[in-house]
């Protein structure tokens, strides 16, 4: 594997930061980013490293299970807690804002735990990629003071990819994965029962043998999004999928022409939301 020396000097800068922190609190999904702070951290600052696990309303279980197990295997430090986004009103209403409500809140009780434990800094996994969307959530991160090392050292996805699989992470090619929220449309309630219809169609689909997939709610509607080169095979699956979403409660069940594509339910946000929403994550302001 050819890695490039800018991305190697990235990751050095990354260790840098890392030493000068001293004491670490990572929030820890078990996703690729998460997973490659975790071990990097645990690397340069040792057992001064303690990795946070939240159980999620709006994330499978099986995701937090994964990410417990992970941990262990790793041999790193593990505080297991909860959140309950949909008790936030703020978040459920599912306005353009809705990651800020839900990060406020996270990052709130991140920093109440890292204070409590006596670790400095919390850290995230948002990397520079993530500037580049509308990501509301990032002003909660800011505000609360929690760091991105990963954005700090200036690495993309893909680099993390690359180091992740020097180091071994079985995460290194582990499919993106967002809230199950974000499939909601904007201005529609998200409520339990959707997030369960949501969590057993992806994971149907991923049984299926579907890489990198979303299915997106619009209320009687099901949206399927694949990687364009598996649009074969849910043709070559159409009878089991239709019948699959039918029990799961939808009336019809589509596939977008378009294929998988991150963050989709922003297409619909006006340029002048996109443009206050990128300005307020940088400087850290509400929207």
């Amino acid at each position: 594997m050819d890695i490039k020396e800018t991305t190697r000097e990235k990751d050095r800068k990354l260790g840098e930061i890392l030493r000068r922190m001293e004491r670490v609190m990572v929030a820890f999904s078990g996703g690729v980013d998460s997973t490659f702070v975790l071990k990097r951290a645990q690397q340069e600052l040792g057992n001064q490293v303690l990795a946070v696990t939240a159980a999620s309303e709006t994330f499978p279980s099986r995701e937090f299970d994964a990410a417990v197990s992970l941990a262990e295997e790793m041999g790193v430090k593990l505080w297991a807690t909860e959140v309950k986004e949909l008790d936030n009103e703020g978040f459920a209403a599912n306005n353009p804002d809705r990651c800020y409500h839900c990060k406020t809140g996270l990052y709130t009780h991140l920093r109440e735990m890292a204070a409590e434990k006596g670790y400095p800094y919390v850290l995230d996994g948002s990397n520079v990629d993530d500037l580049g969307d509308y990501r509301p959530g990032l002003q909660a991160k800011n505000e609360q003071g929690v760091r991105s090392t990963l954005q700090e050292a200036g690495l993309s996805k893909q680099e993390i990819r690359q180091l992740s699989r020097e180091l071994g992470l079985p995460t290194w090619n582990k499919p993106s994965f967002a809230c199950l929220s974000s499939r909601i449309p904007y201005g529609t309630r998200i409520e339990k029962w959707k997030i369960d219809q949501l969590d057993e169609g992806e994971y149907f689909l991923s049984r299926l043998g579907f890489y990198q997939v979303r299915v997106r709610h619009h209320d009687k509607l099901a949206r399927i999004e694949v990687m364009p080169e598996e649009t074969a095979l849910v043709i070559e699956n159409r009878d089991a999928i239709y019948k699959k979403f039918k029990e799961l409660g939808f009336a019809y069940v589509t596939l977008d022409l378009q294929g998988y594509r991150s963050g989709s339910m922003n297409e619909v946000l006006t340029k002048e939301t996109r443009a206050l929403g990128t300005h307020n994550q940088a400087e850290g302001r509400l929207l």
